[in-house]
């Protein structure tokens, strides 16, 4: 099912923003192939043969609101380079510098950090009148949902090598203990309290086993080992359950705990991404979670004993 919403939300994501890039096209929000008026002039005068030149660009107001059609209430002038070669003369604006959109995208999408524009016109030696044309400017929308994605794909990545020393680590250790029969008593341990939460389940049930291996996994913020774990203590309660299209009182309790169970570990998805950062969040993490953990076995309680609650449709 999650993978159907994950779908939808990708297509909606794409048609929206193929919808929002024919309306640029339709309105030529970019002004592709249009002279932007601007006027260049030279920190110490200006050389035909020098091939950098330091320049000061000025944009009147006026000019920018009729180029772009939007409103643009002051003038606006930044410090840039020009560049003169074979080819031809490019403008360039100061490193990110701070411009207004829509050439902000433009720069974004044209640029290296910078702001650069074919410059035509005749040059003088104090001021030049000039157009600036830059490079096409398409798709931006599309493009910006591509490499999102490509960004969070490689988050992704970086986040599962993560988690596979902090899941190793602590397997190893369920397993030691699994070995060593510290695991055993540990649910001998236990049993008399998770009985009290569980009474239906019949004493030594395999499920018991299950449901504190399910929660101590919880616990120790191992949620994907814990998932596993969880399915397995669901299908031992099956076994117990009389009907196949109804939760009984047990399963609905290990679900509500699974879902709000107390982390004395923090989970080992927040330690990849904090790293040491995580240890000022563990008191929080442990109140938290143990409020949440008292109120969700409070609700499945009360909730349970309402007929209302307990009917299936």
């Amino acid at each position: 099912m999650l993978n159907y919403i994950w779908g939808g939300l990708i297509v909606s994501s794409l048609a929206f923003a193929l919808v929002s890039d024919i309306g640029d096209f339709s309105s030529d929000r970019y002004r592709n192939g249009s002279p932007l008026p601007v006027s260049v002039s030279f920190d110490e005068g200006y050389d035909p043969s020098a091939r950098l030149q330091n320049v000061t660009v000025r944009i009147a107001a006026q000019a920018f609101s009729d180029h772009f059609h939007v409103d643009q209430s002051a003038d606006s002038e930044w410090t840039g380079t020009l560049l003169q070669t074979d080819e031809g003369r490019e403008l360039r604006f100061a490193y990110e510098a701070a411009v207004p959109e829509p050439l902000e995208t433009i720069c974004a999408h044209t640029g290296r950090g910078d702001c650069r524009a074919a410059l035509d016109g005749q040059p003088t030696e104090e001021v030049w009148a000039a157009g600036v044309v830059f490079r096409p400017v398409r798709w931006v929308k599309m493009n910006a949902i591509a490499s999102a994605a490509l960004d969070f794909a490689e988050t992704a990545v970086t986040l599962a090598l993560g988690l596979i020393g902090g899941l190793g680590l602590w397997m190893g250790l369920l397993k030691i203990a699994e070995a060593s029969g510290l695991l055993y008593a540990l649910i001998r341990l236990t049993q008399p309290a998770i009985r009290l939460l569980f009474p239906k389940v019949p004493r030594n049930h395999p499920a018991l086993g299950m449901i504190v291996l399910n929660l101590t996994a919880n616990m120790l913020g191992l949620g994907n080992a814990a998932t596993p774990l969880g399915i397995k203590a669901m299908q031992e309660l099956q076994t117990l359950n009389p009907t196949d299209d109804t939760a009984t009182d047990s399963m609905v309790m290990l679900l509500a705990m699974n879902t709000a169970s107390v982390q004395l570990v923090p989970p080992v998805l927040l330690v990849a991404i904090m790293g040491l950062q995580i240890n000022q969040l563990f008191f929080s993490i442990v109140i938290t979670t143990a409020l949440s953990l008292v109120v969700a076995i409070a609700a499945a309680r009360l909730l349970g004993c309402l007929k209302r609650f307990r009917l299936s449709s």
